[in-house]
């Protein structure tokens, strides 16, 4: 989808109104329909604005974020339909609602493939990222794995807007983010059989050729003369050979140190040996979210072109209860010459990024941040609106809230007080790779932060996050708003 600013000569809902695109929008909040005082007289004059009312106090425009009216071949407006939508008391997240809402509406619909864009009050720099996003999460469409695929209808947004130039920052940020968000989701709603460690290393391999990004993809010889001994240990059981990937954006000197993002990327999961319950054993091709996600933060930076140098590591396998298959109760080495007892082989996540955490120690990183699909206890903790965070340094925490609130792709700090790793100790090696249930997100944590003391380092656990069920089934892309956000804070 396409989005460009325009600055007309004149007030920007007149030109909203001379605009021959198929469907004029224009958002509305409690201030422009007179459930607020008016910051200026000039805007109450607007022929929309005054039609809006009308609607408003014949009960045909309710208030309320996301509340929308359409009238088709409204007086004095050039395009066909008129969808005035409400965005209640226009924060950036009542905004992406509204946004949300009108793609939805215009789904589906062929004689709506460019809009054009207005705000009764104008836009902010977060209400046009939050315009955006939600435009481009409403229309979006999965259609790679359908044999009549349908495209989204809604190609062309021009936003009209009368501050362009202060804008148009926040509209390259909002479009980098909406693409990895994209690329995110496509891999994330593949079925594991269009989505293999080959498959995921082949996208990776598209992105190495963007401006300044490098991939390099080890296969299972490398991966074993790095004695990444955990790692195989899981792909053991599956056909399906394990890729490790390196992807490199540099867009500073290279003598500036790195942040680095390590993505979980299980193809599958099916527990192994401790095999999960059918019920919904479909979505674990969601377990390889984290690694989408990274895949998705590189896109943008391709797109956004930041000074700022950036490593993402993504270990990528099939967790299969094959007859080679890791057994609870097996004993691994991981690269750091810790020794593992496998006690559930269902908790195989912690098991391959343990050992890309300890690869990232050579690249002397500001950061590391991974990001997993790795507990349900996580979810139980927080649901589906937050994502659990983790973070050895108290700066780096604090940065990602900001960037998570800044992007509406929000995180919660849990403990990592070291109390709860007395759970992981074992009589038949240096660690367990499970704890009891109590505090299972926790625990999952602080086996991670064994192979993470030499940098800066936080955990996402996206259990909750980086997928819906149900009716709206299907990948959210997070958090590569929250990642990004956090990036271009650091440039």
């Amino acid at each position: 989808m396409n989005f460009h600013l325009h600055s007309p000569p004149t007030q920007a809902l007149a030109a909203l109104a001379r605009s021959d695109c198929d469907t004029a929008v224009l958002f509305m909040g409690n201030e422009a329909l007179g459930k607020e005082p008016a910051k200026a007289k000039a805007p109450a004059r607007s022929p929309l604005l005054k039609l809006a009312m009308q609607l408003a106090g014949q009960g045909d425009f309710e208030a309320g974020a996301g509340k929308l009216v359409s009238v088709p071949a409204a007086p004095g407006v050039v395009a066909q339909r008129l969808l005035l939508a409400h965005v209640g008391d226009g924060t950036p997240a009542q905004v992406r609602k509204a946004a949300v809402a009108v793609a939805g509406s215009l789904k589906g619909n062929t004689h709506a493939k460019r809009i054009s864009l207005a705000a009764a009050s104008g836009f902010d720099g977060p209400q046009l990222r939050a315009a955006i996003l939600g435009l481009a999460e409403g229309s979006y469409v999965y259609s790679s794995t359908k044999s009549k695929p349908k495209g989204r209808h809604l190609v062309s947004v021009e936003v009209i807007a009368d501050n362009v130039d202060a804008l148009q920052a926040d509209l390259d940020w909002a479009v980098a983010c909406m693409r990895g968000i994209e690329l995110a989701k496509e891999w994330g709603n593949r079925p594991a059989n269009h989505a293999t460690p080959v498959h995921l290393a082949q996208a990776a391999r598209a992105l190495g050729k963007t401006p300044k990004t490098t991939c390099e993809v080890l296969g299972p010889k490398q991966i074993a003369k790095l004695k990444m001994g955990s790692f195989l240990a899981v792909a053991q059981g599956s056909r399906n050979e394990p890729r490790f990937i390196v992807l490199k954006y540099q867009g500073a000197p290279a003598s500036v140190a790195p942040h680095v993002l390590v993505g979980k990327g299980i193809t599958f999961d099916t527990g192994g040996i401790s095999l999960k319950p059918a019920a919904e054993m479909d979505e674990m091709k969601f377990d390889m979210c984290g690694a989408a996600s990274v895949l998705g933060v590189f896109e943008a930076l391709s797109v956004l072109k930041p000074a700022i140098n950036v490593v993402g590591l993504i270990p990528t396998c099939e967790n299969m209860p094959g007859g080679d298959a890791l057994k609870p109760g097996d004993v691994v080495t991981s690269m750091a010459g810790q020794t593992i007892e496998v006690l559930n082989t269902d908790a195989e996540g912690r098991l391959i990024l343990c050992d890309a955490l300890t690869y990232a120690e050579r690249f002397k990183p500001q950061s590391v941040v991974d990001i997993a699909t790795l507990t349900g206890a996580c979810v139980v903790a927080l649901g589906h609106v937050r994502t659990g965070m983790y973070a050895s340094n108290d700066e780096l925490a604090a940065q990602l809230t900001r960037a998570g609130d800044a992007a509406q792709d929000p995180c919660w700090r849990m403990p990592l007080d070291d109390e709860y790793a007395e759970g992981l100790k074992t009589h038949f090696a240096d660690v367990a790779n499970v704890a009891g249930r109590a505090g299972g997100s926790i625990t999952a944590a602080k086996f991670l932060q064994r192979f993470a003391a030499k940098y800066d380092w936080a955990h996402l656990d996206i259990a909750g996050t980086a997928w819906k069920s149900g009716a709206a089934k299907g990948s959210t892309g997070r958090p590569v708003g929250l990642l990004l956000q956090y990036l271009t804070d650091q440039t």
